[in-house]
């Protein structure tokens, strides 16, 4: 009987090699911005190519001046995203204007170029109503602070698509450590056993605020999960924006062929701090880690393979970055001229029908607002 669960016992840990050998990672563009992978490359213009730099480029500007916004008392919470432009944007970019994205708070870029306004991404930063006051078209819900807690809602609204008839799908993102979360499982187990058009991005950025990825799970990877929720999962360079675009775009297709959900692992990196209150992340980062993925930062990939095309120069750079700066410079202002949250505005959206108790302190407060 003892050699018999003992060789249960190694056929069970040679299944899983097995398992995980099959997760390989789909890059295209290497660190150099070299095509190492001419058949996965996505079919992608001149103009598209330049349009997604251009966001990317973007974006990092926008984290740049969201940082000293932060410092200055002019942002309240802020989760930086230098480093995860590839795995953020170009994402988004395999997506059409009517998918929706349900975020999570790092993932505020992807529902800015989805459509929601810059002013009101600064409100929602501020704590202010406004922010999440999401206009008429924009398919997109405010950034969720509870850790895994949009993978639920991910399968909700995607079930709800199906059910409609609706060509289109949910997507939604978190982070490595948003994998261990009980949610994780059970949105995407939900979403595979009724086919849901969904797709679910882990970006592992290595480190779940400051506890690093390989303590967080045995698993050799994040995407070998999809297996116990009898979906497809894959692992790609969440650093190359080429190979994320082609995941997340075949993940599209599938959905929108009735083939159920995609769950994608991008291998990328935060180079800032976790959020700026007050994460320290050289308590627990080294600098040989960091210079590590520095070299493999996703606007230097891009910009290399995009000048070897001879179709971006330095020259188009500085224009996105001044037109960031602008952009930023209206829409903090649109947000300071916004009128202060009042008690009484909390009260009055946040019921339909107010009830008795806090209906004569709704008077108290309206009586001292108006004098």
């Amino acid at each position: 009987m003892a050699s018999k669960t003992k060789k249960a016992q190694f056929d069970a840990k040679k299944q899983l090699e097995t398992v995980e050998e099959q997760f390989q990672t789909l890059q295209i563009l290497n660190e150099e911005g070299k095509v190492v992978n001419d058949s996965a490359m996505p079919d992608l213009s001149d103009e598209q190519l330049q349009e997604l730099m251009r966001r990317m480029v973007y974006t990092r500007i926008l984290d740049q001046r969201s940082i000293s916004l932060n410092r200055q008392g002019r942002l309240g919470f802020y989760a930086p995203t230098a480093g995860q432009e590839a795995s953020q944007l170009a994402s988004h970019f395999a997506l059409e204007k009517e998918d929706f994205i349900l975020p999570g708070y790092r993932d505020v870029p992807q529902i800015i170029w989805h459509g929601l306004p810059l002013y009101q991404a600064f409100l929602w930063s501020r704590g202010h109503f406004e922010g999440g006051n999401i206009p008429e078209g924009v398919n997109v819900i405010s950034p969720q602070i509870i850790i895994g807690a949009q993978y639920i809602q991910t399968a909700g609204v995607a079930l709800g698509m199906k059910k409609r008839g609706e060509k289109k799908v949910a997507i939604t993102y978190t982070g490595d450590g948003g994998a261990s979360q009980g949610d994780f499982y059970e949105g995407i187990n939900f979403a595979g056993a009724f086919k849901a058009p969904a797709i679910f991005i882990v970006q592992n950025n290595r480190f779940a605020i400051s506890t690093p990825v390989e303590k967080q799970s045995a698993a050799k990877t994040i995407a070998q999960k999809a297996v116990a929720a009898g979906i497809p999962g894959i692992q790609v360079d969440g650093m190359d924006p080429l190979a994320v675009y082609a995941a997340v775009r075949e993940a599209r297709e599938r959905a929108l062929n009735g083939e159920g959900p995609t769950l994608i692992e991008t291998l990328t990196y935060r180079y800032g701090p976790h959020t700026m209150a007050g994460d320290d992340p050289t308590r627990y980062r080294t600098s040989d880690l960091d210079n590590e993925w520095e070299k493999k930062d996703p606007l230097v990939r891009f910009r290399k393979f995009l000048e070897d095309k001879g179709i971006w120069n330095e020259d188009m750079e500085n224009e996105v970055i001044e037109q960031a700066k602008e952009d930023i410079k209206e829409a903090i202002k649109k947000a300071d001229d916004t009128p202060k949250q009042k008690v009484t505005d909390l009260m009055n959206i946040m019921y339909e029908e107010m009830p008795y108790n806090l209906k004569e302190q709704y008077e108290i407060y309206k009586e001292k607002e108006s004098k």
